[in-house]
């Protein structure tokens, strides 16, 4: 069997996933290849990665060629502190404004593109920038930051008293909808589980068991996330007391109402179906 290649994304929000795999607690035959979202997304699917955590809208676009991986998922119920749009004006009086987004996302431009037309009824002309706050702001009225790079700005406006408004979109879409949001699901290709289902199953296993020691061990895993970002302990304690790993049934029943809303926004073709390893038939 081809060597696994997991990829792995270089935001905090992964790390009680992967801190049990990266400090050898647990044995992992294969490699760990890091990256940004966007990057991870398009490897897996030109087949450079067996398994990856992958954008939720992009599992929408490509349903057909990957299986979830069971109980484990990148989500929020409410605040998520971590997907943040800056802006100079309040999100409602931001009409006909160029905003800036971020080129590392790709759940997190949709669900602010579905927020601005659904929620806010708001219509502004979104344009791709490398994250960076104050170049983001300067280019237009509207800045949105993903991972550590909009926790890293929530503290630059804060301890440079920058006058900007911020959203939280894990919250404007709980105040939008009532419910959680899932931003990032663990696939695994559709082939290779097929040839290779002990495997799969067994990585399902061992990511579940990965982050149940992350999460068992959250003072280590604060002072790792401090000295990789150089963010307040305090900040980082309650961010990971804020971020959600579940896809029970009530993160299946939201993430479908993000894609139901993103359906109603012409960003997919078509209605979709999850389709989780293991389990004898998708969910609707």
């Amino acid at each position: 069997m081809t060597r696994l290649r997991l990829g792995q994304i270089e935001y905090l929000n992964c790390l009680p996933v992967y801190h049990a795999l990266e400090e050898g607690l647990l044995p992992l035959d294969g490699e760990l290849v890091k990256g940004p979202p966007t990057r991870l997304n398009r490897m897996f699917f030109e087949g450079d990665l067996h398994c990856t955590p992958l954008s939720s809208i992009e599992y929408a676009r490509h349903a057909g060629d990957c299986f979830i991986l069971p109980r484990l998922s990148i989500a929020s119920d409410g605040r998520v502190a971590s997907v943040l749009f800056f802006s100079h004006l309040p999100v409602t009086e931001l009409e006909g404004k160029k905003v800036c987004v971020t080129t590392t996302s790709a759940t997190s431009v949709v669900l602010l593109r579905i927020l601005f037309e659904h929620y806010y009824h708001v219509e502004v002309e979104l344009y791709p920038v490398k994250a960076d706050l104050k170049t983001m702001l300067e280019i237009g009225d509207g800045a949105l930051l993903i991972g550590d790079d909009a926790m890293l700005a929530h503290q630059q406006v804060i301890g440079e008293g920058m006058p900007v408004f911020i959203t939280d979109l894990g919250q404007a879409w709980k105040d939008f909808t009532g419910e959680k949001m899932v931003y990032a699901l663990w696939v695994i290709r559709r082939e290779f589980a097929e040839a290779h289902p002990r495997e799969a199953t067994a990585l399902a296993k061992l990511l579940y068991h990965s982050l149940e020691i992350g999460m068992g061990n959250l003072p280590t895993l604060i002072k790792k996330a401090h000295r990789r970002t150089g963010l307040p302990l305090m900040v980082l304690e309650d961010y990971f007391h804020t971020i959600r790993y579940d896809f029970d049934g009530d993160y299946r029943r939201a993430l479908l109402t993000f894609y139901d809303y993103a359906y109603k926004s012409g960003i997919i073709e078509e209605r979709v179906r999850l389709s989780v390893w293991g389990e004898d038939k998708c969910q609707r």
